[in-house]
């Protein structure tokens, strides 16, 4: 009799944990694509340990993305100030929040995020994960003018979205923690690797003369020296992200209104300091700057050759200007950073609505 209840018992125990399991999704891994030359020069990917990749959370993430659900009056997603057609970024000086109201920054590139490994965001820095970056346009008066207490309840009663958070994070309950997983997960996905220059260096493309040239300009000390701060992150290579991902003060004022990653770490010594954009894409992610200034990229070369302007945290790299650069060695710049354009990024179709 005592060897019948312990069987009934465990019988018992498996079937309440079949029962408790077989309703539970596990969510497929999913590896990022990534392009042999990173693999090969740069440091493995920054993926939070507690948010990994996979093709659950990354369709979850992408369809967030695009959705105007996240704003107070459902007319703006991500994607409205983070286009693809626009290495997701957008077209204007800044971009116009919900109620009409302009930003006071450019809105910056999405694209290698998974390759900032200081892991600050936004000009200012004041981000400190691809996931808390996503936190905060939903709430902010002049983006999304939204609650995540609303966001949240109009999520848990979609007709859809409760299953795909289950599918993707093993609960039906919807937070904001999720919902900014799922959407770091997509942007970790969006990699730019596809340049005519990414050709050249694996041989399958060559360059003109006049590119040729504006490289050995970039890169020239005495001539561009833009590498400096266009190189990448970890030191490694300056051919892959074209950012150092840190934060430098260019001399665009003697004087800002804007005081950049100061007014995050309230550190007098970085007034002025903005993160350095990535150089890829340019074609497709005018107007320049963190205000947006140079409609293009021949005004934003002209500032480093005769507009620095001296500050007392002016970066010590800019301090040996001015460049001299002619006009043709301006163009020949130019036709260089234009190899930096990836067609084939901005038309992925998984990075379409």
């Amino acid at each position: 009799m005592k060897y019948f209840f312990c069987t009934l018992i465990m019988l018992l125990f498996l079937s309440c944990s079949k029962d408790d399991t077989s309703d539970k999704y596990v969510p497929t891994p999913l590896a990022l694509d990534i392009p042999p030359l990173f693999v090969q020069k740069l440091s493995p990917p920054v993926i939070p340990h507690d948010n990994p990749q996979t093709i659950e959370g990354v369709a979850l993430g992408k369809k967030l993305f695009f959705d105007t659900i996240l704003s107070a009056d459902n007319t703006q997603s991500c994607a409205s100030c983070h286009a693809p057609e626009n290495a997701f970024t957008d077209a204007s000086q800044f971009s116009e929040g919900i109620d009409g109201v302009l930003g006071g920054r450019n809105s910056m590139a999405i694209f290698n995020i998974a390759w900032n490994y200081d892991e600050k965001f936004f000009w200012d820095g004041r981000a400190f994960s691809a996931e808390h970056q996503a936190l905060q346009p939903v709430e902010n008066p002049i983006e999304m003018h939204n609650t995540w207490g609303q966001v949240v309840v109009d999520l848990q009663e979609h007709s859809e979205y409760p299953d795909l958070f289950k599918q993707s994070f093993g609960t039906e309950v919807i937070n904001s923690e999720l919902i900014t997983k799922a959407i770091a997960q997509f942007e970790r996905t969006l990699i730019s690797g596809n340049s005519k220059f990414d050709k050249y260096l694996i041989g399958t493309e060559t360059l003109t003369p006049q590119e040729l040239s504006g490289f050995d300009i970039f890169m020239n000390e005495e001539r561009g020296d833009c590498f400096r701060c266009h190189g990448s992150d970890n030191g490694v290579d300056n051919e892959l992200l074209w950012t150092d991902n840190k934060f430098h003060n260019i001399g665009l004022d003697d004087f800002f209104i804007d005081e950049g990653l100061a007014e995050t770490t309230e550190d007098p010594l970085d007034v002025g300091k903005f993160k350095t954009p990535s150089l890829r894409n340019l074609v497709f992610t005018a107007p320049y700057m963190h205000d947006g200034r140079f409609d293009t990229i021949e005004g934003a070369i002209r500032h480093y050759i005769n507009g620095v302007k001296p500050s007392p945290t002016l970066d010590s790299v800019m301090k040996v200007r001015p460049v001299v650069l002619s006009s043709l060695e301006e163009a020949d710049l130019k036709a260089f950073l234009l190899t930096l354009s990836d067609y084939e990024f901005i038309n992925n179709p998984a990075f379409q609505n």
